[in-house]
């Protein structure tokens, strides 16, 4: 594996020549909801190689941004996970999502759908700490396959994959029915009724939901 780098004596310079390749900004997204499989990797990444999916693995281990490790028996799989350095990286990758948005056009017209966990950054992206002072609510994303856990307490909001703790409310759908009501494209009320989503719990939490964390244009 050939290293390129900008040979510049700059801090962003230096940034890009470890995460400005193709695909790496995206595999640390995939990363950043928690350790993933490199078949879990593969899925959320249409499109990559096995080859270079490895090989960008490969290169982010060696620059300790991220770590392999084998889960406890009875799963006992391999999986990566970032490091704290890789971590850091969160924020920048919010407000690059944050400024990509303005460009995402209303319909994905061919564009390949991800998985609820690779879309977990963007509810991190829009979330409105401000109206959320007085919430402490724990939202499960029940997305075709997956499953993804919002809580919301105090103005902050904490995103894990998988069941990892009790909720008050349950959404189940598909994702283009969740990606339309994340950019209001489709109205809770009109999901509801037409039954593109079930509820498990207050229905009127849709709405909280959507109000602290649903897409807004880069535009406004």
């Amino acid at each position: 594996m050939t290293t390129r780098s900008y040979n510049q004596y700059c801090g962003l310079a230096y940034a890009l020549d470890i995460v400005g390749e193709r695909w790496t900004i995206l595999i640390i997204r995939e990363l950043m909801v928690g350790p993933r499989r490199f078949t879990d990797l593969m899925a959320g990444l249409p499109g990559i190689s096995t080859n270079l999916l490895s090989e960008r693995l490969k290169s982010l281990e060696q620059q300790s941004i991220l770590i392999r490790r084998v889960l406890p028996p009875p799963a006992g799989s391999t999986v990566y996970e970032l490091t704290s350095l890789g971590q850091e990286l969160e924020t920048t990758l919010l407000e690059l999502g944050k400024w990509g948005s303005r460009f995402v056009p209303p319909a994905a017209n061919g564009a390949n759908l991800l998985n609820v966990g690779s879309y977990a950054l963007t509810l991190k992206t829009f979330f409105r700490p401000g109206q959320a002072q007085e919430v402490d609510e724990t939202y499960e994303l029940r997305i075709e396959n997956e499953v993804l856990q919002v809580q919301i307490k105090a103005g902050e909001i904490d995103v894990r994959q998988g069941v990892t703790r009790t909720t008050d409310v349950i959404f189940q759908t598909d994702m283009p029915t969740y990606l339309g009501l994340l950019q209001r494209r489709i109205q809770p009320d009109e999901a509801i009724s037409g039954g593109l989503i079930r509820i498990e719990g207050d229905p009127c939490a849709l709405n909280r939901f959507l109000d602290l964390c649903g897409i807004r244009s880069g535009r406004e």
